[in-house]
């Protein structure tokens, strides 16, 4: 879960000028393969080692996992001007310090984009705008599954970001209105 967040330096330092990402990382460790109950695509992402790190402290193996960061964004998500947050380990920054982090940084504004349409986005969405995060969604930014027996999930998760988003965007508006700021 990537989000890219507009804010102005206080302190004058023109490296900070324009946008701050935080990454709300997805991570399970072994000890989560013990949880007593799950949701549907929990289980299946245990079953596969989606997300699976050997540790909390520990990155042997991280590189090339399914917990790395794509090859193409890796030079992008590890700029200084990336803030990666505690893991969440369901589909929503309730049990990370991603509020915490915007907070100390000064943010209020968070264009949000990443995995997972209805479920990781759609639930970060919801948990920072009850926050008091004034909250974009980047609509053609977000991955989702589509199962036959399941649904469409990205049809799901629009729906849900037109009601609840500030403002839901496409990628070149979000772009124009990052620009006219």
């Amino acid at each position: 879960m990537t989000l890219r967040t507009v804010y102005r330096s206080a302190n004058g330092d023109d490296r900070l000028l324009g946008y701050r990402t935080f990454v709300s990382p997805h991570y399970y460790y072994p000890a989560d393969k013990e949880w007593q109950f799950g949701g549907t695509l929990e289980y299946k992402m245990h079953e596969i080692g989606m997300f699976a790190r050997s540790g909390p402290l520990d990155l042997s193996g991280f590189d090339r996992s399914g917990a790395d960061w794509l090859e193409r964004l890796k030079p992008l998500l590890t700029d200084s001007n990336v803030i990666v947050v505690s893991p969440h380990k369901v589909y929503g920054p309730q049990n990370n310090d991603l509020a915490l982090q915007l907070r100390k940084h000064g943010i209020g504004k968070v264009v949000l984009a990443g995995m997972s349409a209805n479920l990781c986005v759609e639930s970060h969405m919801r948990d920072l705008v009850e926050q008091g995060f004034e909250v974009f969604v980047v609509s053609d930014a977000t991955a989702v599954a589509i199962d036959p027996d399941l649904g469409d999930g990205y049809q799901a998760a629009v729906i849900n970001f037109n009601f609840i988003a500030s403002k839901v965007l496409t990628t070149r508006e979000a772009v124009e209105v990052l620009q006219a700021m």
